[in-house]
C-alpha cells in the first residue's frame, strides 16, 4: 500500500490535543466497492482502506504506546491498523469516512481509563422504603385475593 499522489489535500490527520498522524504515515488503498454505484459499478474503485502503523507515530509517550498495544492488539495486523469505508459512492466521500473513522478509533483507544468506582452501601432510608414499598405490593396482591 502506497501513499496516493495528490493526497496533499488531505494532509495530516489530527487525532486528540497535540497527536497528530503525519500524511506520510497513512497508507491508502482503494478497491471495489460492493456497495450501491449505479451504472459505473464495475469500473469505479470507491472503496477505501486506510493503513497506518499506530506504535510508531512520533508524539506518543510509553503510556499511550501501552495503551495502543492493550486495546488495539487484536486488530493490529503486523503493526498496522487498518480501517475500511465504502458506504459512499464516490471515493472522496468514503476517504473522508476512512479518515474520520482512523481518528475515532485512535481517540478511543489513547482515552484515559475512566475512574475506578467506589463501591457505596445503600442508605438505611433507602433500605426502608423498598422494604416498605415490597410490603405494599404484597398486601395489594393479598387483597386481590378471593376470599370464602
Amino acid at each position: 500500500m502506497s501513499p496516493v499522489p495528490g493526497d496533499d489535500a488531505f494532509g495530516d490527520l489530527p487525532v486528540a490535543g497535540a497527536l497528530v498522524v503525519p500524511a506520510a504515515a497513512l497508507a491508502w488503498r482503494f478497491s471495489r466497492s460492493s456497495g450501491p454505484g449505479g451504472q459505473g459499478v464495475n469500473t469505479a474503485d470507491s472503496r477505501v482502506e486506510l493503513s497506518v502503523a499506530p506504535l510508531s507515530l512520533p508524539g506518543l509517550t510509553d503510556v499511550q504506546r501501552a495503551r495502543l498495544v492493550e486495546r488495539l492488539g487484536d486488530r493490529l495486523v503486523d503493526g498496522l491498523l487498518t480501517v475500511t469505508a465504502s458506504e459512499h459512492r464516490q471515493q472522496l466521500r468514503n476517504r473522508e469516512a476512512a479518515r474520520a473513522r482512523l481518528a475515532a478509533v485512535l481517540r478511543a483507544a489513547l482515552a484515559p481509563p475512566a475512574p475506578v468506582r467506589r463501591k457505596t452501601r445503600p442508605t438505611r432510608g433507602s433500605q426502608e422504603r423498598r422494604i416498605q414499598a415490597k410490603k405494599q405490593r404484597g398486601e395489594t396482591k393479598r387483597m386481590r385475593r378471593s376470599w370464602d
